[in-house]
């Protein structure tokens, strides 16, 4: 995405955050994204990835520093760089490691069609998984207490 390493530092906009995990951006109105950050949470004991939801202040100030669209993907900000689409997945995939990284699989499909495959999705998310009016009605007390 075109910025420097870490570049989010440096914006005036963007409100402090820690830095050292990677941190995923989703949808909290998206049942879908929302369902998968559960599921992700889940599975993810230790806490090695961090949550924000698109909707709060810092989620809208990154999109707004990315100059990304946030109803067109969710970001991953890993080592200072953002990640969206299917290479975000995949580096999440990196980042969460162990039995995560047998995902690395479907980097096999080429870029540009697994990323048409996320397009198409995030595009009827709401039409084929619905809305709900926030995150916190899908994820569980412990859940809602890791977002950042």
């Amino acid at each position: 995405m075109n910025h420097p390493s870490y570049s989010f530092r440096a914006d005036p906009d963007v409100p402090n955050f820690d830095d050292s995990r990677p941190l995923f951006v989703f949808d909290n109105v998206c049942v879908l994204c929302s369902s998968g950050v559960r599921f992700l949470m889940k599975h993810d004991p230790g806490g090695r990835i961090s949550y924000t939801s698109a909707q709060d202040a810092l989620g809208q100030a990154l999109y707004r520093h990315y100059d990304i669209d946030m109803d067109a993907t969710y970001l991953l900000i890993t080592d200072g760089e953002a990640w969206s689409e299917s290479a975000g997945y995949f580096k999440l995939a990196e980042k969460l490691g162990g039995w995560w990284r047998l995902a690395l699989i479907g980097s096999i499909v080429p870029r540009g069609l697994a990323d048409a495959a996320y397009r198409l999705v995030a595009r009827n998310r709401y039409r084929w998984f619905g809305k709900t009016k926030t995150a916190c009605e899908l994820l569980t007390e412990e859940q809602r207490s890791r977002l950042v």
